[in-house]
């Protein structure tokens, strides 16, 4: 009997391990849109995982999207890296155990982050660029904010880190993309002729030799479905919050 209930205690502490969550801390609300969607991934993916009614460990730091895009147009960066290095100590400090930026385009001041706290901080671009590696793809088009699409901090670390090539539209077609974003997406406004005028964006990077297409900016999975295109689709708000819900689980590293 003793034996029995030492093995019962065992298989208790086994289970207890294996349900033991590290907190994940969000940096959010650039736009709320886009991290309600984290929010929902974040819970749909743990309970997957673990069953049950179980759901995410998880805090969210939830900034003023009006001020951070008026900061962004303005190309005050250091200000905002000093806002998104308070966000990630704060979270810190409360308790998360691994850290994730919800936004593309705030990647811009990952490096700042990263070397202001003492525990993980996962980067959109490593959880993406794992899938498309999976998918032996060496050449994708790229969506996302002009930031994002002009701007070297996406670009490189895709080349750089995992020698992946990346395409952007022409500069009309950047802008149209980048006004959407701004304009409809993070309001929550959804109109099918932007709709179509991406999937023909899509289309042409397509002809130009991207194999697959990168929706970089993380409201424009609200746009764009899987099922609106052949074109495979690298939904970045899924891939991360997945990814987050893995490596706080310990099935990742």
């Amino acid at each position: 009997m003793l034996t029995l209930n030492w093995l019962k205690f065992c298989l208790a502490l086994t289970i207890s391990a294996y349900y033991c969550m590290k907190t994940i801390g969000l940096i959010g609300g650039m736009s709320w849109e886009s991290s309600a969607l984290y929010y929902q991934i974040l819970n749909q993916k743990t309970k997957e995982i673990l069953g049950g009614v179980h759901s995410s460990k998880c805090l969210l730091h939830s900034v003023d999207f009006d001020d951070i895009a008026n900061l962004q147009h303005d190309g005050n960066w250091k200000f905002l890296a000093v806002k998104m290095v308070q966000a990630a100590k704060k979270l810190e400090t409360a308790g998360a155990q691994l850290i994730i930026l919800c936004s593309n385009t705030m990647h811009k001041v990952a490096p700042e982050i990263e070397r202001s706290i003492g525990i993980p901080f996962l980067h959109i671009v490593d959880a993406v660029a794992e899938q498309i590696q999976k998918k032996s793809m060496t050449r994708v088009g790229l969506l996302g904010t002009r930031f994002t699409m002009e701007e070297a901090f996406i670009k490189d670390r895709y080349r750089d880190h995992f020698g992946i090539d990346i395409l952007i539209p022409p500069s009309h077609e950047r802008d149209l993309v980048h006004e959407v974003i701004y304009e409809e997406l993070v309001k929550g406004i959804i109109h099918e002729s932007s709709r179509r005028s991406f999937l023909r964006i899509i289309d042409r990077l397509v002809l130009e030799g991207a194999t697959g297409i990168i929706l970089g900016c993380t409201e424009i999975e609200l746009l764009v479905r899987p099922f609106d295109t052949e074109v495979p689709l690298f939904q970045t708000t899924r891939i991360h919050a997945e990814k987050a819900v893995e490596v706080a689980l310990g099935e990742s590293t």
